[in-house]
């Protein structure tokens, strides 16, 4: 009995435990169903009417989609006639899956989306929008007038529906706003066609994902220590490379207009005019489609053809520049647009600055690509303005010809200097160090036939630490990048004067800036930098060399996409919070 008693106990038991185990799965798959069914009820609800936890969640869960802030608001609109339908899609989600849309009137649209707050799918990490070949009257979104897209605002604050379809012929492109502007928001996965956007909307696009760039640290094809910030250069260029499109005016007659000069101490403007007219990725012949329009003129020969010699009168230049605004202005709508302030030039000669002041805009507005780049006389506005690398080429078949250097140990002058006696600086250059004064000090005015006979001029720059580059007449000296060449490290005295890419590159890593009021000094200045500095600016020195080269064909990163970028930079800080200028 005792035996049939404890047999039945653990029996009971196995049953017991076996019954437990059995409905411990069921319980399960009940409360999974149960869960389940309520989410995707709560779901379908809050597709149908976006609540503030739903849009709350949402940002959340897309926070690494997109990151555009918030913009000033801006109120535009647009009869209901001329609004065009939108059709979106995605990947991951039903194609007949409604999108919070509901203007107030039908012509109150106004356009206010952020993806940042509506979501369609956790698991869709890219929203397309579609551009309908066939919508209203059969208008293909393209052929919008730049008006109806800027007017098309869409207001969240709603409850109504905008359908999401599909079927009709299309191109994607991915599509962000923020708050008060209508913004672009590509997909990093695939190829936007940013030729499909309006100009402007594209510029506010790339302001806003500039302003975010991802951190970047380091870079193979770049020298983070050069940059004042990598990542803000790194996403500014792949932007301007993928977006940018330029239109230049074929008006103007030669050789003042589109005739480049590709030799001496103004060669910058030729090549780069030479260079953006045999350009195809970046101009247009399509001007409606452009962010930016160059004035293809060279200064040069501008003083070539009209400056009087010995008139020291530069008003007929002036004048001509003048009348020649006034032309394409006249003809053309997209100058009146902006007043200017999309349209650049590109002008090495001293004069460059001075031959604009006869027209108001053009000085004021337009982007200035200068040598001369004075801050001090109130042409050049830094910021708006860039200052062009002048560049002096002595053989336009191999603008790279004898450019190197070499290493600090076979660098046994202190500082050279060789050149005419001419502006403020100079002499009193020369007054303190000039003239076989200091042996480790090299200081000339023009190079004795004596001293050029054992060393060159060249050979000179590549056998010294450091190259003297004081003004001249103008701020603007062309040894600056001919030190940055020969990998001498350049001493600049010049006060006001703007350095070239300044916004980009950090000129304190591979230069030496030295007020005017210090000449006196200037070898204790030298003298003072510890051979560990000394050393890591030589080797700054041969990284940012590339980004002053010439090629007959452009390289990426070179001096032709440097100044691009630079026209394109500046362009992008004149696009205000709310998109225009």
């Amino acid at each position: 009995m005792a035996m049939r008693s404890t047999a039945a106990g653990p029996c009971y038991r196995v049953r017991r435990d076996r019954s437990v185990v059995g409905w411990r799965p069921k319980i399960v798959v009940v409360a999974f169903l149960t869960v389940s069914v309520t989410v995707l009820l709560a779901r379908t609800l809050q597709l149908s009417r976006p609540t503030a936890s739903f849009r709350s969640s949402f940002a959340t869960a897309s926070a690494n989609f997109s990151r555009v802030p918030s913009l000033d608001p801006i109120s535009r609109r647009v009869d209901s006639s001329s609004f065009h339908a939108m059709q979106m899609k995605t990947s991951e989600v039903d194609q007949n899956i409604s999108f919070p849309f509901k203007p107030k009137t039908p012509t109150d649209l106004q356009i206010k989306p952020s993806f940042s707050e509506w979501k369609v799918s956790d698991s869709t990490s890219e929203l397309y929008a579609e551009e309908v070949k066939t919508s209203f009257n059969g208008r293909n979104m393209t052929n919008f007038t730049r008006s109806e897209i800027d007017g098309m605002v869409i207001n969240r604050e709603g409850g109504g529906e905008m359908s999401i379809s599909s079927g009709s012929e299309i191109r994607s492109w991915g599509l962000n706003f923020s708050d008060g502007e209508r913004l672009v928001q590509a997909s990093r996965k695939s190829k936007i066609p940013f030729k499909s956007l309006p100009p402007d909307v594209a510029l506010v696009y790339a302001k806003n994902e500039i302003e975010h760039a991802p951190l970047v640290i380091d870079d193979p094809d770049l020298y983070a220590p050069v940059f004042q910030n990598l990542s803000i250069f790194k996403r500014s260029y792949e932007l301007m490379e993928r977006i940018l499109k330029v239109y230049i005016y074929r008006d103007g007659s030669r050789p003042i207009f589109h005739t480049p000069e590709l030799k001496g101490i103004y060669a910058s403007e030729g090549w780069f005019m030479k260079l953006i007219e045999q350009n195809r990725k970046f101009v247009v012949k399509d001007p409606n489609v452009a962010h930016l329009f160059y004035l293809p003129y060279s200064a040069h020969r501008l003083e070539l053809a009209l400056y009087v010699p010995g008139s020291h009168n530069m008003k007929p230049l002036s004048m001509f520049l003048r009348d020649y605004v006034n032309k394409i202005s006249s003809k053309y709508p997209f100058w009146n647009r902006t007043r200017g302030s999309d349209h650049f030039l590109v002008a090495c000669h001293d004069w460059g600055p001075y031959t604009t002041t006869l027209h108001p805009e053009l000085c004021k507005n337009v982007i200035k690509a200068l040598c001369n780049a004075d801050a001090s006389e109130g042409i050049f506005v830094r910021g708006k303005d860039v200052s062009l690398a002048e560049t002096t080429i002595r053989s336009p078949r191999r603008p790279l010809r004898q450019v190197g250097g070499r290493p600090v140990s076979q660098r046994s002058i202190l500082a050279f200097f060789a050149g005419y006696m001419h502006g403020r600086v100079r002499p009193i250059l020369l007054k303190h160090w000039g003239n076989g004064k200091d042996e480790d000090m090299r200081l000339y005015g023009p190079l004795p036939s004596q001293v050029s006979r054992k060393m060159s001029y060249i050979e000179h720059m590549k056998s010294s630490k450091f190259c003297i580059c004081p003004m001249g007449f103008e701020v603007n000296s062309p040894r600056i990048v001919e030190a940055i060449y020969y990998e001498c490290v350049p001493v600049i005295i010049a006060d006001n004067f703007v350095l070239p890419f300044e916004e980009i590159l950090d000129w304190s890593v591979f230069s030496v800036v030295v007020a005017e009021k210090d000449i006196p000094i200037l070898k204790e200045i030298l003298l003072d930098i510890p051979l560990r500095r000394y050393l890591k600016m030589q080797e700054c020195l041969k990284r940012v060399k590339r980004h002053f080269l010439w090629h007959s064909r452009p390289a990426k990163y070179d001096l032709f996409h440097m100044i691009l970028h630079s026209i394109w930079f500046s362009r992008l800080n004149q696009v205000q919070a709310h998109g225009g200028d």
